[in-house]
C-alpha cells in the first residue's frame, strides 16, 4: 500500500477530490491531512472524510524535525499539496527527494512564484490577454512553482472570462486530473 499525505491551507477542495479518489483503492490510502492554518476548512472535510489531520507551525515544519518524522513514522511515499502555501523547507525536501508533489493554477513557467495563487493568477491571466490557461503537476524543489513538471492540460480563456468563471475551469482541471496523475505517480 502506498501512503500519501497530503497538505492543504484552504478549502480543500482538492484534497477531498484527491480523498475520495483514493477511498477504496487497493494500493493508494490518504493517511493524513494536514495544514498551518488551525481555521482551514480543509480540517472540516477531514472529518467528514474520516482522515486523520494535524495541525503544524512554522517552527515544527522548518526548524524542528516534528513534521519530517511525523511523515517518516506513518511511511509516508508521497506528499501532496493541495492549496498549500507555504515555501516546502529543505528538510522535508531532503527527507522526500522528488517525493512531493503540487498543482498550480496555470500553466507553468508563466504565472507562477510567490504571491500567485488563486484569484491573483486568474487575473493576471486574464489580465495579459492570454488566450489560455491550465493547470500544472509538478515536483516541488526550494523555489515556488519551480520544479519539473509533470503534466499539464489546458482551458480556453475567452474574452469576457472573469476570474470566478476561470476559476471554475481551472478547479474542473484540477479535480479531473491531479488524482489520476498522483495513482501514475505512486503505481504506474
Amino acid at each position: 500500500m502506498k501512503r500519501v499525505a497530503v497538505f492543504a491551507s484552504g478549502s480543500g477542495t482538492n484534497a477531498e477530490r484527491i480523498t475520495r479518489y483514493f477511498e477504496n483503492h487497493l494500493k493508494v490510502k490518504i493517511e493524513i491531512i494536514l495544514s498551518n492554518r488551525k481555521d482551514a476548512y480543509v480540517l472540516e472535510r477531514a472529518k467528514t472524510l474520516n482522515v486523520p489531520t494535524k495541525v503544524f507551525s512554522r517552527e515544527q515544519l522548518v526548524k524542528s524535525p516534528g513534521v519530517v518524522d511525523w511523515l517518516k513514522n506513518m511511511k509516508i511515499d508521497l506528499v501532496v499539496l493541495a492549496g498549500f502555501l507555504w515555501l516546502i523547507p529543505d528538510n522535508l525536501l531532503s527527507a522526500f527527494p522528488s517525493g512531493i508533489v503540487n498543482i498550480h493554477p496555470a500553466l507553468l513557467p508563466k504565472y507562477g512564484g510567490e504571491n500567485m495563487y488563486g484569484a491573483k493568477v486568474h487575473q493576471s491571466v486574464i489580465d495579459a490577454g492570454e488566450k489560455e490557461s491550465g493547470i500544472t503537476i509538478h515536483f516541488v524543489d526550494e523555489i515556488y512553482d519551480h520544479g519539473e513538471v509533470i503534466f499539464q492540460a489546458r482551458c480556453s480563456v475567452s474574452k469576457n472570462e472573469t476570474h470566478e468563471t476561470l476559476a471554475k475551469k481551472i478547479h474542473e482541471l484540477e479535480h479531473k486530473h491531479y488524482p489520476e496523475v498522483i495513482e501514475k505517480l505512486l503505481i504506474g
